[in-house]
C-alpha cells in the first residue's frame, strides 16, 4: 500500500486547528452579536416603553408639592349669596431643607423670638423635656450610667438597640425634676413654641410659625430681618369665614390644630401638611378634596454636595372649587325664626319640661334639592345659668324619634302592594280589642264602629284602619277579643315596606354621620299595631322629609343633597366661574305602587287639609296655593338627654306636606319631640309653623320671579350676602 507522503500529514495537522479557531470566532462575534443586540434592545424598551414611567419617578423625586396656603373653595347659597367666605391673614412661615442641622433651627427660633409674640399655651410638658435635653445635652446624659444601660441589656438578649435608647430615654425624662424644668424663662418658652412648630413639617414643606393674631408690626419686623433668617418667610395666610351660623356648613381646622389625628395618616398620603385646614364637619369635610384646592409644585435643584441651590416652580397651584349650595338662607333664616318662636312659646306652656328641640326640613321632592335644613335646640348657659338656643341642623339627620300619624301614608301604600286593601275598600274604624290587652282605637271614635275608606281614614288620622291593615299583612283579619298570631315575617315585610319610603333606613344624604334611626324590639306581637301608627320605630326628620317627597312625586325616593353645582373661582368677585359639574338627582329605588295608588293616597293628604273632618284643616283650609299633608301626635315614652327622667311619657308632634297639590315642588317636614307630658291637650303648634314657613316659600318664589333671579343661569350673578354677620374660624366653639 502506498503511503502518503509526510509534508499533506503536516499540513492537515495545522489546518485542523485553524478550522478550530475559526469556529471558536465566528461563536464568539455571534455571541457579541447577540448581546449587543440583547443591549440594543433594552435600552430601545426602557426609553420607548419605559421612558416616561422613569421620567416621572425622577420628576417625583425632585418636584415637591409645596403648601403656599391657596385659597379654600368658597361656599354660596343657590341664589348667590355667600355663606362661608376666606379672609387674608399676615403668616409667617419656615421651611426646612435637607441639609439644614438642629441647632442652625434653634439659633432661628431664638431670633424670631426677638421679632414676634408667640403663644405658649400648645407647649406641652413633652416639648419641655425635650427642650431641657436639648439645651442641656451633657448634664442629660449623666443621668443614666453607663453601667446602668449596660446590665440593662445584658437583662433581656433579645432587644436590640433601638429598644436600649428608648429605654434610656425614658429614664432620662423620669428623671428630670420639675425644679429643671421650672428654668425655662419665658423667652424659652416662646423659643420652644417656634421651634416646635419648625420641627413638626417635612423638607422642603413650608410650616405656619405664626398665622393667628399677626401683627403689621410683626409681620413688618420679620420682612426686613428676612436675609438673616434662613428658611423663614412672610406671606398671606386664608382665614375661613362664615356668615351663616348655619352647622351643617360645617368648619375647619385651624393650623394651629391641623389635620386631626384620627385623620393624619389619610390626609398626609395625599400630600397635605399636617397643619392644613381641613373641613372638620358636615358640608366642609364631605367636600374636602374639592374645597381644597391645589398646591403649588416646585423642582430643587441640588449641586453635587446634595444642597439645594435653586427652587423653580413648576406648578403655581390652584385655589379649592366654589360649591353652590342647594339651600335658600333667606328661606332658611325665615324658617328658623319660625320654628324658634313656637319652641319658645311650646316651652312656655306648662309639662313641657322635657321640650328642648325643634327641627323643618324643606325639599325639593324632584330633584332631592335641600332647601331648609332647621333644627333649634334649647340649651342653658353653663355661665348664666340662662335658656339659650343654639343651631342643631345636624339633628335633622343625626337624631331619630317616632314621628306618629304622619306615617300613615305609607301604611295605606303597603296595605296596597300587599294585597290588603284595593282602592276605596271600607273598613270599620272601631276599637281594636285583642285578647288579652285594653282596646287600642282612634282618637276621634272610642267606642263607636264608623266604616270608611283610605281618603276618609287618612283625613281623620283614623289608628282602627291602620291597625286592621297591620293585621292583614299578618295574615288575619280582625275579630273582638281575637288572639293575635302573626305569619313568620311579617314585622320584617312592614319595615321592608317603610324602607321603600326611606323610613328607618340610611337617606343617603350628602353629609356625614348619618343614623338610620332605633327599631324597637318586638317583645310582643301587639306592638306590630304601634309600628303601623309610627310608634314603634324611629325615624329621623329627614327620613320624614324623603318619604313625603316619595308620595309628593309620584313614588321615587330620592336622594336628598345640599351640593348643586360645584364651579371654579369667580374671575371677577361679580359673576361666578365656568361650570364643572352640576349634580344629578339620584333615584334610590321606586315604590311598589300603582299611579292609581299613588294618586289616591295623595287625594286623602289633601282632605287632611281642606276636608270637612281634616286633622290640619283649621290651619291650611285658606292657602293661596294648593297643598296637602298629614299630621302626627305620637304617645311616647321619654329616652333624652335628661337621664333622670327616663320612662316619663310624653307626646312628639310631627308634620309632612307637599305645594302644589298637582305638580309637587316643594315638600316640608316637622318634628318637635316631647312637647308636653299633658295628654288632654291639642296643640297646633306643628302645623303652623308648616304654614308659615311654606306661605314664606311662596312668597319668596314671587319676589324672586318679579326681580328675575334664577338659581340655574349659566353666567348667574353673585347677590350680596344675605347677612352681614361673620363668625370667623378661631371664634367658633
Amino acid at each position: 500500500m502506498r503511503k502518503l507522503p509526510q509534508k499533506n500529514r503536516a499540513s492537515n495537522g495545522k489546518a485542523k486547528p485553524r478550522a478550530n479557531l475559526s469556529f471558536r470566532m465566528n461563536v464568539l462575534f455571534f455571541s457579541i452579536f447577540l448581546l449587543f443586540s440583547m443591549l440594543i434592545f433594552r435600552l430601545g424598551y426602557l426609553q420607548i416603553v419605559k421612558g416616561e414611567e422613569y421620567v416621572s419617578e425622577i420628576e417625583r423625586k425632585e418636584e415637591v408639592r409645596v403648601n403656599t396656603s391657596v385659597p379654600r373653595g368658597r361656599i354660596y347659597d343657590r341664589y348667590g349669596r355667600i355663606l362661608v367666605d376666606n379672609q387674608p391673614e399676615n403668616a409667617i412661615t419656615y421651611t426646612k431643607m435637607p441639609t439644614t442641622k438642629q441647632q442652625e433651627m434653634l439659633d432661628i427660633a431664638e431670633e424670631l423670638a426677638t421679632l414676634i409674640e408667640q403663644p405658649t399655651d400648645r407647649v406641652t410638658y413633652r416639648d419641655k423635656q425635650d427642650f431641657w435635653i436639648l439645651r442641656n445635652n451633657e448634664e442629660a446624659m449623666k443621668k443614666v450610667t453607663k453601667e446602668e444601660m449596660d446590665a440593662y441589656r445584658k437583662s433581656d438578649e433579645t432587644l436590640e438597640q433601638k429598644d436600649v435608647n428608648a429605654e434610656m430615654d425614658r429614664r432620662i425624662r423620669e428623671r428630670i425634676t420639675d425644679e429643671e424644668l421650672a428654668q425655662l424663662t419665658d423667652f424659652d418658652l416662646e423659643v420652644l413654641a417656634i421651634y416646635r412648630e419648625m420641627v413638626s413639617g417635612y423638607n422642603l414643606s413650608p410650616q405656619i410659625i405664626k398665622s393667628e393674631g399677626v401683627t403689621n408690626d410683626e409681620f413688618a419686623r420679620v420682612s426686613e430681618r428676612l436675609a438673616d433668617l434662613p428658611g423663614v418667610n412672610t406671606t398671606t395666610d386664608w382665614k375661613r369665614v362664615r356668615q351663616s351660623p348655619l352647622a351643617v356648613l360645617g368648619r375647619t381646622t385651624v393650623p394651629s390644630k391641623g389635620i386631626p389625628k384620627n385623620k393624619l395618616d389619610f390626609y398626609l398620603a395625599r400630600d397635605y401638611s399636617r397643619n392644613d385646614r381641613v373641613g372638620e364637619s358636615y358640608f366642609e369635610a364631605q367636600y374636602e378634596e374639592i374645597l381644597q384646592g391645589e398646591k403649588s409644585v416646585v423642582k430643587n435643584l441640588a449641586n453635587k454636595k446634595g444642597q439645594i441651590v435653586e427652587t423653580k416652580t413648576t406648578y403655581p397651584g390652584e385655589p379649592g372649587k366654589d360649591l353652590i349650595s342647594t339651600l335658600d338662607i333667606e328661606l332658611q333664616a325665615e324658617a328658623e325664626r319660625v320654628v324658634e318662636k313656637y319652641l319658645l312659646e311650646l316651652k312656655s306652656l306648662g309639662s313641657s319640661s322635657l321640650l328642648d328641640r325643634a327641627f323643618l326640613v324643606m325639599m325639593n321632592p324632584n330633584t332631592g334639592e335641600l332647601l331648609s335644613v332647621v333644627g333649634k335646640k334649647i340649651e342653658t348657659d353653663p355661665e348664666t345659668g340662662k335658656n339659650t338656643i343654639v343651631d342643631y341642623s345636624y339633628g335633622t339627620f343625626t337624631t331619630a324619634y317616632e314621628v306618629g300619624s304622619s306615617i300613615k301614608a305609607a301604611t295605606v301604600l303597603m296595605g296596597y302592594s300587599e294585597d290588603v286593601i284595593d282602592i276605596n275598600t271600607t273598613l270599620i274604624d272601631q276599637p281594636i280589642k285583642l285578647l288579652n290587652t285594653e282596646p287600642k282605637s282612634s282618637i276621634f271614635n272610642r267606642n263607636s264602629r264608623i266604616p270608611m275608606n283610605e281618603l276618609s281614614a287618612l283625613e281623620q288620622s283614623s289608628n282602627s284602619y291602620m291597625f286592621q291593615i297591620a293585621l292583614g299583612i299578618g295574615g288575619s283579619n280582625y275579630y273582638y277579643d281575637m288572639p293575635l298570631k302573626l305569619r313568620d315575617g311579617t314585622l320584617q315585610t312592614m319595615r321592608n315596606g317603610y324602607a321603600q319610603f326611606g323610613l328607618g333606613v340610611p337617606t343617603g344624604i350628602d353629609l356625614p354621620g348619618e343614623f338610620a334611626g332605633y327599631q324597637g324590639f318586638m317583645d310582643n306581637p301587639g306592638k306590630i299595631l304601634n309600628l303601623a301608627i309610627g310608634q314603634f320605630d324611629t325615624y329621623t326628620p329627614m327620613q320624614l322629609v324623603q318619604y313625603i317627597s316619595t308620595v309628593a312625586n309620584g313614588g321615587y325616593r330620592v336622594q336628598p343633597r345640599m351640593l348643586k353645582e360645584i364651579r371654579k373661582p369667580s374671575e371677577d368677585g361679580e359673576t361666578f366661574g365656568p361650570l364643572v359639574q352640576e349634580v344629578q338627582p339620584t333615584i334610590l329605588n321606586r315604590i311598589s305602587n300603582s299611579e292609581a295608588e299613588i294618586n289616591q293616597v295623595k287625594e286623602g293628604l289633601r282632605r287632611v287639609y281642606t276636608g270637612a273632618k281634616g286633622t290640619a284643616r283649621s290651619v291650611f283650609y285658606d292657602t293661596p296655593y294648593t297643598a296637602a299633608g298629614k299630621t302626627g301626635t305620637a304617645e311616647v315614652v321619654y329616652y333624652g338627654p335628661q337621664t333622670d327622667k327616663y320612662g316619663t311619657n310624653t307626646t312628639t308632634l310631627t308634620h309632612v306636606g307637599f305645594a302644589p297639590y298637582d305638580n309637587p315642588e316643594v315638600a316640608y317636614a316637622v318634628v318637635v319631640p316631647w312637647v308636653t307630658t299633658n295628654f288632654d291637650v291639642h296643640l297646633r303648634q306643628g302645623n303652623l309653623m308648616a304654614r308659615e314657613v311654606l306661605d314664606y316659600y311662596f312668597e319668596l318664589k314671587g319676589k324672586y320671579a318679579q326681580e328675575g333671579i334664577s338659581a340655574s343661569s349659566p353666567n348667574q350673578k353673585m347677590l350680596p350676602a344675605f347677612s352681614e354677620e361673620k363668625l370667623n374660624e378661631d371664634e367658633e366653639k
